[in-house]
């Protein structure tokens, strides 16, 4: 049975580098290209409810729209937010991660982490070399 999905983005080094360190589990989670298969307005809804954060904290504004909709204007209501990573699921930051223990935004990539069941299996470095894992699985003591 499969217990974790993450909403990922093959172009984003952030999402590459979670799904990595969810497969240094050892499993194999259910990956969402949401760019391609962008969740329904409920399964939005249950994200960001799970996840506990305000909807603004949910949009990404690096290179999508957000600046040419205005989108920091204070007027927008969460539902009228939703609206919009509904019809530009850019909007929409990732990678969302969801396990048994807790859905979270991971950014950066180590705040997954701290909601996967399974420890690292050994050492694990992002993509731009940083260690975040030793051989033993341990996270690594940031300066």
């Amino acid at each position: 049975m499969n217990d974790i999905t993450i909403y990922h983005n093959p172009a984003c080094g952030t999402s590459r580098n979670v799904l990595a360190l969810i497969r240094n589990t050892g499993d194999e989670p259910t990956v969402i290209e949401y760019l391609k298969t962008p969740p329904d307005r409920a399964t939005l809804q249950r994200l960001i409810a799970a996840m506990g954060v305000p909807v603004r904290e949910v949009l990404r504004q690096k290179g999508t729209p957000y600046d040419e909709l205005g989108l920091g204007d204070a007027k927008w209501r969460d539902d009228e937010l939703i609206d919009f990573m509904l019809q530009h699921p850019i909007l929409i930051n990732r990678p969302i991660v969801v396990t048994p223990i807790a859905t979270r935004l991971c950014r950066p990539s180590e705040a997954v982490l701290d909601i996967l069941p399974r420890p690292q299996r050994g050492a694990f470095s992002k993509e731009d070399g940083e260690a975040v894992v030793d051989a033993k699985g341990q996270r690594v003591a940031r300066p």
